[in-house]
């Protein structure tokens, strides 16, 4: 057992598209389905109570990341701030379901579901192949962030508008360039503003620096405007039903 939480971890890497990945999506994609089709008009003492189990839950799987790397003498600035959207996007998930402000989830909603989507299909456990703590907790905290800001949607009634994705690409840009400047101070890769993630990522298709980071907000553009159709298509059905 104790193999599975060792930094120098020697058995089977991380399988892309494997028995285990594919479990582990099917789980992340069964529990959204039942948030989005399954659970209807949940009581407040239940969505309390969902709230902290989202939150709880979060809350261990980032204490246990930066727990697991300071023992194993692995913490470094240059790798575990929380600078990174899907470790920002943890943080502010727990932020959201506590206070429910909605300045936050417009701009998390987008940024959130687009990164922490784009890790679930890519993710970047490396030589740590499932059931090793590394994979799990790669696993587990992406999903949860998926989990969490569909929850926040669906059941406590929060949603998008049109001019929060132009708002969440401008705060995305912003956060580019101070990003890119702390990388710079830091000797850092943050957001991989600077160089590609040594990992295979979508990234790897766009060409070289610093050409993918304009084709990567290319996609991040289509990729809000396909997490926005549901909602401008629930509008378009309003305003036929009320004309």
């Amino acid at each position: 057992m104790r193999q599975y939480f060792d930094a120098d971890y020697s058995g089977p890497a991380f399988e892309i598209f494997g028995t285990g990945h594919l479990i582990s999506l099917a789980i992340v994609a069964a529990v959204v389905a039942f948030l989005i089709w399954g659970w209807k008009n949940p009581g407040e003492t239940a969505k309390l109570r969902a709230r902290w189990l989202i939150i709880g839950a979060m809350l261990v799987i980032k204490l246990s990341w930066h727990t697991w790397n300071a023992v194993n003498g692995t913490w470094s600035m240059q790798e575990h701030l929380p600078l990174h959207i899907c470790s920002i996007g943890g943080w502010a998930l727990i932020y959201i379901l506590l206070t429910r402000d909605h300045r936050v989830y417009e701009i998390m909603f987008f940024l959130g579901i687009a990164a922490a989507g784009q890790t679930l299909f890519q993710p970047e456990a490396g030589i740590y192949g499932l059931p090793h703590f590394r994979a799990v907790q790669t696993m587990a905290g992406h999903g949860l962030i998926v989990i969490g800001l569909v929850y926040a949607t669906t059941i406590e009634g929060m949603r998008p508008t049109w001019g929060s994705l132009w708002r969440t690409m401008v705060v995305a840009n912003i956060y580019l360039v101070v990003i890119t400047v702390i990388n710079y101070l830091l000797g850092s890769n943050y957001m991989y503003t600077l160089s590609k993630p040594s990992s295979a990522s979508l990234l790897d298709l766009m060409g070289p620096w610093p050409w993918y980071v304009f084709f990567a907000e290319v996609l991040a553009l289509g990729m809000f405007l396909l997490m926005y159709l549901p909602f401008a298509l629930a509008d378009r059905r309003t305003r036929r039903q009320l004309a």
